[in-house]
């Protein structure tokens, strides 16, 4: 009878085989979770930057559409005059001495004097939404775009002072009258916002001329400068994302830029 033989030295990994096979694997693991986290830092600071762009677009979209309705209905409009409350006297109303008194001028850069409209204030006038004559205010405070609707108010009522307590949070994070440091902090990341290294008006405004074709811009107090000549408000909306890029610790802004054309008359 025969027995079998077992072989006295079976075949195995050795110890610094083990060790190297581990290595081997700790450093493919490694490096798969290096990327994952760089994917998801990734996928967050992108994620905000789409956030940021959204909210600023609809924001903008909205001021934009608002001011294409502004001045709607006029007075002659009504075959039997009408109250006040009733038409738009104007496609902007203004702040102070709001009509039937002598209208503010429009300045940039703190010229002009009207309060309203502004760099950072704009109250559109206008049945825009089919419920009745209303002033919509919007008006940067802080690094919040305010808006608010309020039905207009009768001869001799102020906007500003009406519209004041409808203001409720519109766009966060809008940075356009950011302080000088955070400016030349902005300019290190993006050296083509901010020309001139100062605050950027979040609406500009061009009026109609007062003898001429061509509309003019409400740059400096002049004669075509009141807020009933509006004719075009070009709108620049500069925000910041919420938090900083995960893997480079710097910050993201995203600015659009957009232009409300007034189609109706004021008259």
């Amino acid at each position: 009878m025969t027995r079998l033989r077992t072989p006295k030295n079976q075949a195995g990994f050795t110890l610094v085989e083990l060790m190297v096979s581990v290595a081997i694997f700790m450093l493919i693991c490694g490096a798969i979770f290096e990327l994952m986290g760089t994917t998801q830092n990734r996928f967050r600071t992108e994620s905000q930057v789409l956030s940021a762009f959204e909210e600023a677009r609809l924001g903008l979209d909205q001021i934009v559409r608002d001011v294409n309705d502004s001045g709607y209905p006029p007075q002659n409009h009504f075959s039997v005059a009408p109250p006040v409350t009733a038409y738009a006297v104007s496609p902007i109303a203004w702040s102070p001495n709001y009509a039937p008194a002598t209208p503010c001028q429009i300045g940039t850069a703190g010229g002009g004097t009207c309060a309203s409209p502004g760099d950072f204030d704009l109250i559109v006038e206008g049945d825009v939404d089919g419920t009745g004559v209303q002033w919509i205010r919007y008006q940067l405070q802080g690094t919040t775009l305010m808006r608010g609707a309020t039905p207009k108010g009768p001869a001799g009522t102020d906007p500003v002072t009406t519209t004041a307590g409808a203001m409720l949070p519109y766009v966060l994070n809008v940075m356009n009258n950011a302080t000088p440091a955070q400016i030349a902090q902005f300019q290190a990341a993006f050296p083509a916002m901010f020309p001139g290294g100062t605050p950027q008006p979040l609406f500009q405004f061009t009026c109609d001329a007062l003898n001429g074709p061509q509309p003019l811009l409400c740059q400096n107090p002049g004669a075509n400068n009141s807020p009933a000549n509006v004719r075009d408000v070009d709108i620049t909306l500069i925000v910041m994302t919420p938090q900083r890029d995960a893997q480079t610790n710097q910050i993201h802004l995203v600015e659009l830029n957009g232009r409300g054309h007034r189609v109706n008359p004021n008259k």
